[in-house]
């Protein structure tokens, strides 16, 4: 038992990948190495498919681009209206990166959400944004006024929500990855061969796009909220 938790708590530590040699080594963790490696995909995957693209489409590549791009900013124009050309490069950017970094333990990488800091840097981005957008779209006078909807007396509660919605998003989204890492790391460890392949299906695949999903969907339903 005591063997199970010692080698629990070593896969549940946020280790260092490698260090830059600048500074006195800068320790640069797996969460953010394994997000930088995300980033370079996307990055790569977006030049592949955009890469000699023609007004009328006549490849694969252009219609899958196409695809995609057109199914993130139809969801955007539904929920946000005619502002939805300003967010739907974020949204879709947010998205597609949650769905890599949940993805990534189908690979035997520790998926970087499990890193609360990462969680809380997407919350928090996200919440200026909302927050940004309020005052963009409606001027200091009328952002301000929008704490204070429906009624005035309710200004406290959403004063509130400046620190509630980052926490909400930042704390549904670590939890339920944490958790299932947590589970599958003490299915590998009691029964290694097999039994962990459906579990790993549901815990890295379903629950993993599912909280991509959610976090995008709240963050876009905040937003739509802020600038109404």
């Amino acid at each position: 038992m005591e063997d199970i938790k010692a080698e629990l708590v070593a896969q549940l530590q946020n280790k260092t990948a490698f260090e830059i040699p600048i500074f006195g080594g800068i320790a640069i963790p797996q969460s953010v190495a394994v997000s930088w490696g995300i980033i370079l995909l996307l990055t790569a995957l977006a030049i592949f498919l955009t890469r000699g693209m023609q007004l009328r489409p006549t490849g694969k590549r252009q219609m899958i681009a196409e695809w995609l791009v057109g199914f993130i900013n139809d969801f955007c124009k539904d929920s946000l209206g005619h502002h939805w050309r300003t967010f739907a490069p974020y949204l879709g950017s947010v998205g597609l990166y949650l769905a890599c970094a949940n993805l990534s333990g189908l690979f035997g990488v520790t998926p970087p959400t499990k890193d609360l800091n990462v969680t809380a840097g997407l919350a928090l981005m996200s919440v200026v944004l909302i927050y940004g957008a309020s005052f963009r779209v409606h001027g200091l006078g009328g952002g301000l006024k929008k704490f204070a909807e429906p009624v005035a007396i309710v200004a406290p509660l959403n004063i509130l929500e400046i620190g509630i919605r980052p926490l909400s998003l930042c704390m549904r989204l670590f939890g339920n990855i944490f958790a299932g890492f947590v589970i599958m790391e003490l299915i590998k460890m009691v029964i290694p061969v097999v039994l962990p392949i459906p579990f790993s299906l549901y815990f890295d695949v379903f629950d993993g796009m599912i909280q991509a999903v959610v976090f995008v969907f709240l963050t876009t339903l905040f937003l739509a909220e802020s600038i109404e």
